[in-house]
């Protein structure tokens, strides 16, 4: 019961912070001051492709847990989400953390901590 309640919170942190990356897109943007229209366009898509990849990996582990958590496919997804991660929050720690920004100061923190409720509740 405890290891299905770290799977939900793992996936729930993860959906939600990728879902809090789609508002601020725009103030993000204008943050950069003056710069050209195809940069604008690229950060722009880099914030709604990164939202969008953690929801899909929140959803996808919610799910797997949902139709089976202790299957092999789920022990699987358990893996690869909970590295991918610990990859962002390695990458968060030595880009975003470094900004005077609080919500890129919590990248680090918010994906590491899904990564170890998912390898948890799913793996161990």
């Amino acid at each position: 019961m405890f290891d299905t309640v770290l799977l939900y919170l793992g996936a729930s942190f993860t959906f939600l912070w990728g879902f809090a990356h789609l508002f601020p897109t725009a103030s993000v943007i204008r943050g950069f001051g003056d710069i050209s229209t195809d940069n604008k366009h690229i950060i722009t898509m880099e914030w709604i492709v990164e939202g969008i990849a953690l929801m899909f990996m929140g959803i996808l582990v919610g799910m797997v847990t949902v139709i089976d958590p202790s299957n092999h496919v789920s022990v699987a997804v358990y893996i690869l989400s909970g590295a991918g991660l610990l990859i962002l929050a390695v990458v968060s720690f030595f880009t975003g953390f470094r900004i005077d920004f609080l919500p890129f100061r919590l990248c680090p923190f918010i994906f590491a901590v899904s990564a170890v409720c998912i390898f948890i509740g799913g793996v161990l």
